[in-house]
């Protein structure tokens, strides 16, 4: 006996949290086109890519920043933003 399924209008308004801090487990960077590749010789560590990621996958260090590629969707707002056009957008390899 199959199990019916709860169609979207089951769905409370505005959803649930059910723990907080969960999406941490969920590693949505395998889903990008495109990856950003950061070109330390041009970064002038203005953090402007870490100020504007959406995903918070810019990892900000002392002296430069890198890209966690496991929460990295390829949006490519960090490399649009980068006054020094240091990040270049390169297609993912499968």
């Amino acid at each position: 006996m199959s199990e019916k399924k709860l169609g979207w209008k089951s769905l409370s308004i505005g959803g649930y949290l059910l723990e907080p801090g969960s999406a941490m487990k969920y590693k949505t960077g395998d889903w990008r086109a495109f990856k950003p590749v950061i070109d330390q010789k041009k970064c002038i560590n203005c953090l402007l890519c870490w100020i504007y990621c959406p995903d918070s996958a810019i990892i900000r260090l002392e002296k430069y920043v890198e890209v966690n590629y496991d929460y990295c969707k390829g949006c490519g707002i960090c490399a649009n933003e980068c006054p020094v056009k240091c990040i270049t957008m390169v297609e993912e390899e499968r």
